[in-house]
C-alpha cells in the first residue's frame, strides 16, 4: 500500500488541458502562426510548449512576450466560462483521503490554480499544492516530483504519482516514482507505455493505492 499520492492538476483534477491549448492557439493566430495539436503535444513531451512553433516560424521574443500575456488572458477567460469539471473527482478524492496523504504537483501557474479553485473544494483534502513558481525546471524534469517527496518527507517507494500526459509521466519516472496514468482524450495518443498503472478515472485509484 502506498502512503502518499501526488496528483498532477490539469487533466487529472480539472479538464483544462484543451482550453490551455486553445488559448495558445488563439494567441498565435494573431501573428499568423498555426498551432497544430499533434505537434503541440509532441513539443510538450520534450519540455517545450506553446511558443516552440512560434520561434521556428521566426517570431521574435518581444512578440512572444506579448502573445504570452494574451494567451494567459484568454486562458483565464476560458477558466471562468467553460465547463472544466471531471465527473467523480470530488468523491474519489474524499475517499482516498481516508487512506493516504494527498498533494498536488503541477506546472500550472499559481494565479490559474487559485482562479480554478476559487469556488471549488477539491484542494481541501490536499496537504499542499506545488505550482510552477515553486521550482526552476518543470516537467518532464524530475524536480517537481522530487520537491513533492521532500515536502511530504516521503520516499519514492511510498508514493504514487497520478498523471494524464507523457510529460508528467516522464517527470515521475525520472524521479523514480510509480505512476498511474488516468485516461484523458487530449493526451491519449501520447506514449504512455512507461506508466505503472493505467486507469480510466480516479474512481479506480483506491484499488490501485490499497493494492500496491
Amino acid at each position: 500500500m502506498k502512503k502518499y499520492v501526488l496528483f498532477d492538476h490539469d487533466g487529472v483534477l480539472v479538464d483544462t488541458e484543451t482550453w490551455y491549448f486553445r488559448a495558445g492557439q488563439r494567441a498565435l493566430a494573431e501573428v499568423g502562426v498555426t498551432l497544430d495539436q499533434g505537434q503541440y503535444l509532441l513539443d510538450m513531451t520534450q519540455g517545450l510548449g506553446t511558443w516552440a512553433r512560434a520561434r521556428t516560424a521566426g517570431v521574435d521574443e518581444p512578440t512572444i512576450d506579448r502573445l504570452r500575456v494574451a494567451r494567459d488572458r484568454y486562458y483565464q477567460e476560458y477558466l471562468r466560462t467553460e465547463d472544466i469539471e471531471i465527473d467523480g473527482v470530488a468523491d474519489a478524492l474524499a475517499e482516498l483521503s481516508r487512506h493516504v496523504r494527498l498533494a498536488v504537483v503541477t506546472t500550472a501557474k499559481r494565479a490559474d490554480v487559485e482562479l480554478i479553485h476559487e469556488h471549488r473544494h477539491l484542494l481541501e483534502v490536499m496537504e499542499f499544492v506545488l505550482v510552477r513558481e515553486d521550482y526552476e525546471r518543470a516537467k518532464p524534469y524530475p524536480e517537481p516530483y522530487l520537491a513533492g517527496l521532500r515536502r511530504f518527507g516521503a520516499t519514492a517507494e511510498q508514493t504514487l504519482v497520478v498523471e494524464d500526459s507523457a510529460r508528467g509521466l516522464q517527470s515521475a519516472v525520472a524521479a523514480g516514482i510509480d505512476c498511474a496514468v488516468v485516461h484523458h482524450p487530449f493526451t491519449a495518443g501520447q506514449d504512455l507505455s512507461q506508466a505503472t498503472y493505467r486507469i480510466g478515472g480516479l474512481a479506480e485509484l483506491k484499488d490501485v493505492v490499497l493494492g500496491c
